[in-house]
């Protein structure tokens, strides 16, 4: 039933700190799953030979993105409601640009100036100013750094998301939107055709429209349509998490990749179920200067963890244990991000955006909030 209490404080409230900590969950478990699973090269070993008993955990994290995905779906149609399309575009722009740009030049040094050669894309210099576009993906060239990858992802989604804020953002239309989508969805998925699986996205669009459903639910209450999209996202996107997961594992080995189906199954789940408690307003938490930082840090943490995993692992395996090389490495790559995004990231943001005379609470909260993956 239509919560009118629930939907009262959705509007009001635009602020959710809960998303804050999920956000920086997902960051976290994508570093994890780099660091104790996939970085052979960057160790000079297979990491879960060297953390056997976490590697089964560490590797879930590859399924952080799609956590990502999910909060994306909601945290962006919560951003578009009510705006336009040139303020749209800015905002993603002056969201995702400045710490991307950042990050393409630690690489670039990384690569060009300290000669590290473990994850190297062997670029030429043409090659990272077409990366600095962020559509290389579009031009066939290869990512500057491997989780550049969701970004192209991020940037399809919010090509039509610019479609939706152009016919007008409404609660009907989004649902007629989410519908469209997600059956174009499952019918690429059933051709296999290149192009249009580049344009509906089949194996992440489940987990963006189950995110707009769900803000459909915090803003709206509770109704049956967005609940079944939410349902259908769920179960198509247990088939495309388990796909990536055997992609993976045929390409490592189980033993270098040491995750189950059941467990893929299960943390899909507790992802959706998070953000469903999200959604229906159970899972609250006060917002605080803490989980304003994390959310905070969550984008940098994303982008610059590798670099700083190929500039410390090799150094600090010569004297360190694995455990000890693996905890610093997580904790340098925190404060680097947090550092990023405070003296960086904010102060380029805020020269970026455009000051408007008179700003509501509940305005700047959504302008707060707005920041959503990676």
């Amino acid at each position: 039933m239509h919560s009118p209490s629930r939907s009262r404080r959705a509007r009001s409230d635009g602020r959710l700190a809960e998303l804050d900590l999920l956000r920086f969950i997902a960051a976290l478990s994508v570093v994890a799953f780099h660091l104790l699973v996939a970085f052979a090269s960057v160790w000079g070993a297979r990491p879960a030979a060297l953390f056997p008993g976490l590697a089964p955990v560490a590797g879930l994290g590859i399924l952080g993105v799609e956590l990502f995905f999910v909060i994306s779906g909601f945290v962006i149609l919560m951003t578009v409601w009510g705006k336009g399309l040139g303020a749209f575009a800015w905002s993603r722009f002056v969201r995702l640009y400045p710490a991307y740009w950042l990050s393409l030049a630690a690489v670039a040094a990384l690569y060009g100036v300290m000669g590290a050669k473990a994850l190297d894309p062997k670029l030429t210099g043409g090659e990272y100013a077409v990366n600095a576009t962020m559509l290389q993906r579009l031009f066939k060239v290869t990512d500057a750094n491997g989780v550049y990858w969701s970004l192209w992802a991020e940037l399809r989604f919010y090509l039509l998301m610019a479609i939706l804020v152009v016919i007008g953002v409404t609660y009907g239309r989004v649902l007629v939107f989410a519908g469209i989508w997600l059956a174009a969805a499952i019918g690429a998925e059933l051709l296999g055709n290149p192009v249009l699986n580049e344009i509906v996205m089949p194996r992440y669009a489940p987990y963006f429209i189950a995110g707009m459903s769900l803000y459909l639910i915090h803003k709206h209450g509770s109704r049956w349509l967005p609940w079944l999209y939410v349902v259908a996202g769920w179960a198509i996107s247990l088939h495309s998490a388990l796909e990536r997961v055997h992609s993976r594992i045929k390409v490592a080995g189980f033993a270098n990749m040491p995750v189950g189906d059941v467990s893929v199954i299960v943390t899909i789940t507790l992802i959706f179920a998070a953000m469903s408690l999200v959604a229906l307003g159970v899972l609250r938490m006060r917002p605080s200067r803490l989980l304003t930082a994390l959310g905070g840090t969550t984008y940098p943490l994303y982008l610059f963890h590798s670099v700083v995993a190929v500039a410390l692992i090799p150094l600090l395996t010569k004297t360190l244990p694995a455990w000890a090389v693996a905890l610093v490495t997580v904790l340098t790559a925190i404060v680097l991000s947090y550092l990023v995004y405070a003296l960086a990231e904010r102060p380029i943001q805020r020269i970026l955006r455009p000051r408007r005379r008179q700003q509501t609470p509940a305005t700047s909260a959504v302008q707060v909030q707005k920041a959503s993956v990676p």
